[in-house]
Parts: C-alpha cells; sequence; structure tokens
C-alpha cells in the first residue's frame, strides 16, 4: 500500500526524499520505497520520520477506514 500521507507530508515540509533520508539516516532508496508502499520500516525508522515530518504515527502509518 502506498504512503500517500508520508509523501504529501514530506512535500509539505519542502523536503525531498534525499533531505529526509539525511535527516533519519536511511537511504534516499529506502524513502522512495516507503512511499511506493515497498518497505515496511522498523518502528524506529517510523518514529523518526514522523519526528522530522512533525507528525503523528497515527498521522503517516496509520491506514485510513
Amino acid at each position: 500500500m502506498k504512503n500517500l500521507k508520508m509523501k504529501a507530508a514530506r512535500a509539505g515540509k519542502d523536503l525531498s526524499q534525499q533531505e529526509l533520508a539525511d535527516l533519519v539516516g536511511v537511504s534516499r532508496q529506502t524513502i522512495s520505497a516507503i512511499e511506493k508502499g515497498n518497505y515496511n520500516p522498523t518502528i524506529n525508522l517510523c518514529v523518526n520520520i514522523c519526528k522530522a515530518l512533525d507528525k503523528t504515527l497515527d498521522d503517516l502509518f496509520w491506514p485510513d477506514n
């Protein structure tokens, strides 16, 4: 499942995939794979992404019903 909420939050902060990757200590390819739904990040990575984007886990990683 694509993570469009994360992509939108990243764009809202005017960050490139590479800039977000640098902030959370992963590769740009990892950020791309998460946004495409091809990679399931660890909870630690999810928390770091949320901190970098000023969002909660629910905001970015909890599916809408």
